[in-house]
Order: C-alpha cells, then structure tokens, then sequence
C-alpha cells in the first residue's frame, strides 16, 4: 500500500515517491541543549519516530540525521533576545561545552526510555563551522547578502521570491509589523542573520566565536540546519520535519537560503506534527510551564504510559495534557499489556479469514498520513477477536508494534514482590467471596488499590499486580 503524507508545503496529502527507489532521506530538527526537553518537545519526536518505523515497515532504507543546537540560537527564533547557551551558562555557572554535553545525554536519555529509534547521525552545530561558512559564503556569491553596518551577514529577503511560501506569508504586509526597534539594520523585517559578527553587535561578550571572511562571530541559528542537512543528504532530500512553530520562522528561513544557495529544490516533503496543549496554551520553557519526563516517571508513570498516549491523538491534531488524560493513558495501556500476556500463554492456532484483513487496514491506517489512532483501533479488535487463535494474534502483536513501538515483543510478566499487608488482605478478600459478600470484597480491593496494586480474578486464582 502506497504511503501518503501530508505535505506542509502544498498543504495537501501526497503519494511518497522517493528520490532514490527504496530508499528516504530524514532530517529532523534536533535539541538546543541548553535545558531539559518537555514532553511537549517530546510528542515531537515520537511523532518522527513513528514516520520513520512506518518508513522500515514500508522496506524503505531510512538515513536520518539530527541537529544538535550548542551555539546560535536565540531566545526568539526572530534575531532576538539573548543567546540559550549564554543564558544558561549564566545559570547553571559552568561552560558552553559542558552545558551541551549534559542537556545532550539527558535529551537522549529521554528517547531511549520513549524507545525512540536513535538516528543515524546525530551533528553537533560546534563541530560543523566550516560547513556554515561554505554555505554562507555560496548564498553570498549568489546575491542573497548583505552586512549591516554592525557586521552581521544578513539574507536579503526580498531578492527570494517564494519566501514565505511555507508559511503562507505575505511579503507586502511586512511593513507593517516591522519592529524597527529590533534590528535597524535590516533592510526588510523578514530578513535574518546568517552570521552573526561580535565586532559591531551587541553580541560582543558572546561565549562562542570563530573566524570567518566576516570577521569574529557565530552563526545564525537557521543556517545550521540547512548546512547539515545539505552536508549528509545532499542538495535535495526527501523529508524534513519539526513541530508546526517552526513554519513561520525557522523552516521559512532554511528553505530561502538552502534553495538561493543550491539554485534548486532543496526538500520534497515537510511534515510538521500539532503541539501537546496545557492547560490551554502550548507547552514552552519560555513561560516556564512545561513538564519533563522525569516529572512523569516521578508521579508513578512509565515513558511508554506517555508514548501510548501520544498515539491515540494524529500527530496533526493537539493534544491536551492532563494527569487524568495521562492516567487513562496508563490504565488503557495496562489492559493492553495484560490482554498481550495472556494471549502469550495461549498456544492455540487458528488463521481465520480475518487475519489478512487485520493486516491489509492496519498497512492502509498507517500509509494514510500516519493514521496512528485507527490503527491503534485495528489492533484493539485483534486483541478482542475470539476466533483468531493466539499464535496469530501474537503474530500480528509483533508485527503491528515495529510500528507502535511499544515493546510489546519483549513484554514479560513483571515477577511482584507482595508485601504480606497487601496478601493478608487478598486472603480476608477471598474469604468475603467465598461467603458471597460482595460488598466487603469490594471495599478490600479498593483499599489495596489504594495501596498501589491490582487484583486479576483468573482460572489459576487471583493475581496481584503493582499499579
């Protein structure tokens, strides 16, 4: 089944159809790692995981690569502010080097425990200066620069006639809204820093610096992306992606001066996944509201709790942060577990007719732009199907999760340790049933759920689980 996806950039779905036969190119924007990743950032790369999975189990052979931010960015994405390293070696009272070393490892840290495919190339901006110079420097000779009387480089806009496009911007309506008081020396509001000089700016203390034809500076936080991209898969390539914040600013401003450097097309598909909502506005640092993985695994849930509940919403659609939310997430996906643990004691076999059904819809959800909740229901109505023998099922199990990635191949019986409290009461619960009060066998299993485990009345007798 032929994969489609949604194009950011025709704002339309589109048939995958790759430069090189079997084969995809994958650029995904990485970390600034100068403070930890939100599940709100998070939901981001789950999302590009669960492209790139539906990628293998379409036999493509996927070659991704991923930013690492250590220098350039600014605390707007817009030529503002202060810079995100500075600022945290401000905080945090150590160096740029050590700041990105910390934030890096717990960043990828937190997409082993989502069991996040790690990519095939993970570029560090520090390491690739010279790739931003060259690239800079063909923009230059193509007529797309200017310097300020400050000495930064800037890309001029308005000598880019699709720029915007993306992003759907209109250019005339720039005056407008330009902020003078910003940067007067751009000749345009939209135009940006390609690099950043520390001779004439108000950068001149900045931390990071080397030489270019420009002088002393850094590079704008824009180029990087586009540099590494174009340095690990060529000139064109097929998909790149990012949360949708990054249209109006950001991937605007890597499409103008990656295509006014190369002359050409640079990406055929842009796929940009919705934000994860608190408490009704987007999570961000900025405003301080946002929660980290750690947050989460220290109110009693699992990295995968937060995974299964960022596949029941399309990575197109919000998705609205609760603890309730999280904790139907964790219950759903407990049952889930168990449902799969029980079918694996079962030997039986039975292919019904159902069983190419179940594959054929699930192939057709996850080739229709990612449909990852419908196919998450394909794979509910496996589970419940009485007839499709247990090996089947557990055929399909493996098989639906090289996409989910869930764990669910390697999902074992968790051997518990009851503590004799919560087994005295059982027995004084089995005791009730056993004389048919039913009310009292009901109040004990509240209070040992209240203690933290689940009771499963089963052929074999009951088990006791930890919540």
């Amino acid at each position: 089944m032929a994969l489609k996806l949604y194009n950011t950039y025709t704002r339309k779905k589109e048939p995958f159809k790759p430069i090189k036969k079997g084969q995809a190119g994958l650029y995904t924007c990485g970390p600034t790692v100068y403070n930890y990743a939100h599940i709100g950032n998070l939901r981001c790369y789950v999302f590009e995981d669960l492209l790139k999975r539906i990628l293998l189990y379409d036999c493509f052979k996927v070659k991704h690569v991923m930013n690492i931010t250590d220098v350039g960015h600014l605390t707007s994405d817009q030529d503002e502010g202060e810079d995100k390293m500075d600022l945290a070696v401000e905080r945090e009272h150590k160096t740029p080097e050590q700041i990105a070393a910390f934030y890096a490892e717990s960043f990828f840290s937190d997409l082993k425990k989502l069991n996040i495919i790690m990519p095939d190339i993970k570029c560090k901006a520090t390491e690739h200066i010279q790739a931003m110079i060259d690239l800079i420097k063909r923009i230059e000779k193509n007529g797309y620069t200017y310097i300020g009387e400050n000495g930064n480089v800037y890309f001029d806009t308005s000598r880019f006639k699709d720029y915007g496009k993306l992003a759907r911007l209109k250019l005339e309506d720039q005056k407008a809204g330009a902020r003078t008081d910003i940067d007067d020396n751009k000749k345009h509001p939209r135009d940006f820093v390609l690099w950043f000089s520390t001779t004439g700016s108000k950068f001149k203390g900045h931390l990071q610096k080397w030489s270019s034809p420009w002088g002393e500076g850094w590079p704008g936080w824009h180029i990087e992306c586009s540099a590494m991209s174009i340095e690990y898969l060529g000139d064109n390539f097929d998909i790149h992606c990012g949360g949708i914040d990054h249209i109006p600013v950001h991937h605007t401003n890597e499409i103008a001066q990656s295509e006014a450097a190369t002359g050409k097309k640079w990406v055929n598909y842009w796929l940009h996944s919705e934000f994860l909502i608190l408490d009704k506005g987007k999570m961000a640092k900025s405003g301080g509201n946002f929660i980290t993985l750690q947050t989460v695994m220290d109110k009693g849930f699992e990295p995968l709790d937060y995974r299964y509940m960022c596949l029941t919403a399309h990575y197109r659609s919000k998705l609205n942060f609760t603890w309730e939310a999280l904790e139907n997430a964790k219950s759903s996906f407990t049952t889930l577990k168990n449902i799969i643990l029980e079918i694996k004691k079962d030997k039986t076999s039975n292919k019904t007719k159902d069983y190419d059904r179940y594959k054929k819809d699930f192939e057709k959800e996850i080739n229709d732009d990612l449909n990852i909740p419908r196919a998450l229901a394909v794979f509910w109505e496996v589970l419940r199907d009485k007839k499709l023998g247990s090996k089947e099922k557990t055929e399909l199990i493996i098989d639906f999760d090289k996409v989910f990635g869930l764990g669910l191949k390697e999902l074992k019986e968790e051997k518990v340790d009851v503590p004799k409290n919560i087994l005295e009461l059982v027995e004084k619960r089995e005791n009730a049933r056993k004389n048919k009060d039913w009310a009292l066998a009901d109040k004990i299993r509240n209070q040992i759920k209240e203690k933290g485990y689940s009771l499963d009345d089963t052929n074999e007798g009951v088990k006791v689980k930890k919540i």
